[in-house]
């Protein structure tokens, strides 16, 4: 099953003139309702709760508490074999600019030198969600906008969902088995941890999760561990569900480390009359949409930087964008590499994504070009 990232349209965080005051004090006292689609709120002067209503145009609430926050209100609903409602949860860490005060992350995954995390859960009968906790992890130190891997350990499953992807395996961690789902949602990967059955609380070690998946060959001790969440994807009810207590802590070589400036490669052109493609997947919603591109060598030498130019159709405008720095003019887009994705060579792919808005129907761009070669669409 393929869905939206969850955080893709938290991107315009907002906050209600009921909780402007919480926000400035830096600290939720209980019982403070969040209605706003993306509000949030502060608690422990350490954790970030936020609503995070991103799949409907229904009402949601969130009571939040000392400790974490409960769902009071849900009216919305979502096929089962699409994406959930929402993702009310609780993190530490950065999500869209919203960084939990103090926290230490980003921090690349060879200085952390330990990672524990606890977290307690209510749950609720007659409704279809999943109790989710989410690593997220980048190469760069993204303090916004999408990460490349998502790491999900689903403690609690109801109803017929399922993650992204397909079983690889089964894998004992914190000293239980989980069946181990692998895919991608078209704009990162997506490692998932399943439950055989509901798991109310776990305290357990965040890098035992993270080291398996380097072992696995999704990620390397050099990428970043930008933000860990908890919380639900409801897709049909789950009112009073719960988080009752959350807690992580990251102890590593004091903090991320901000890569240089670096002066990209001269551009030089495909070679040959066809000596690109290029593959558009896109994600769309009501009122916004993702795409994840990626561009083939079908050339016979190396590409040693890339540009790659295309027009977006009418109503769709980039806010922002991973992998590439990507700019836009009227319906002119201009899409050029980064550091670690100048190089592709034959045969060889690089890929970017990014996020817009979207104002009526949704529609794919059809002609691109790199570095001024027509590429061809697969």
């Amino acid at each position: 099953m393929k869905r939206p990232l969850r955080a893709l349209v938290a991107a315009g965080l907002l906050l209600s003139s009921s909780l402007v005051a919480v926000a400035l004090a830096g600290n939720a006292s209980a019982d403070t309702q969040i209605c706003e689609q993306y509000g949030s709120a502060v608690i422990q002067s350490r954790y970030v709760v936020q609503n995070n209503r991103w799949g409907t145009t229904a009402q949601q609430c969130i009571n939040v508490t000392s400790s974490g926050f409960e769902i009071t209100t849900l009216n919305g609903s979502s096929p089962t074999n699409g994406a959930p409602t929402a993702y009310p949860s609780v993190f530490f860490g950065c999500h869209y600019t919203n960084c939990s005060p103090g926290t230490n992350l980003p921090i690349q995954v060879s200085q952390i030198s330990s990672a524990s995390s606890s977290i307690s859960y209510r749950y609720v009968s007659g409704a279809t969600y999943n109790a989710s906790y989410d690593i997220w992890l980048d190469p760069s130190p993204k303090r916004d906008g999408v990460n490349q891997m998502e790491i999900m350990i689903w403690l609690n499953r109801q109803g017929p969902i399922q993650p992204i992807g397909s079983v690889v395996g089964t894998t004992n961690l914190a000293g239980r088995t989980w069946e181990v789902w692998r895919g991608s949602n078209g704009s990162n990967n997506v490692i998932s941890y399943v439950a055989p059955s509901a798991i109310s609380s776990l305290n357990f070690s965040v890098l035992d999760f993270i080291n398996d998946v380097r072992n696995r060959g999704a990620i390397t001790n050099s990428w970043y561990l930008t933000s860990i969440q908890a919380g639900f994807e409801p897709w049909q009810g789950g009112v009073g569900l719960a988080v009752t207590s959350f807690s992580a802590a990251v102890n590593g070589g004091g903090g991320p480390t901000t890569p240089p400036p670096t002066t990209p490669p001269p551009t030089t052109p495909p070679p040959g009359g066809a000596g690109c493609a290029v593959k558009y997947t896109p994600n769309s919603w009501n009122n916004g949409f993702t795409a994840d591109v990626q561009i083939t060598n079908t050339g016979s030498s190396a590409i040693n930087g890339w540009t790659l130019t295309y027009s977006l159709p009418s109503g769709q405008q980039v806010t922002n964008a991973w992998n590439a720095t990507v700019s836009q003019s009227g319906s002119a887009v201009t899409a050029r590499n980064v550091s670690h994705n100048g190089s592709v060579p034959p045969g060889g792919t690089a890929s970017f994504g990014y996020q817009g808005t979207l104002s009526g129907s949704y529609s794919s761009p059809t002609n691109f070009s790199l570095n001024g070669a027509t590429c061809s669409r697969t």
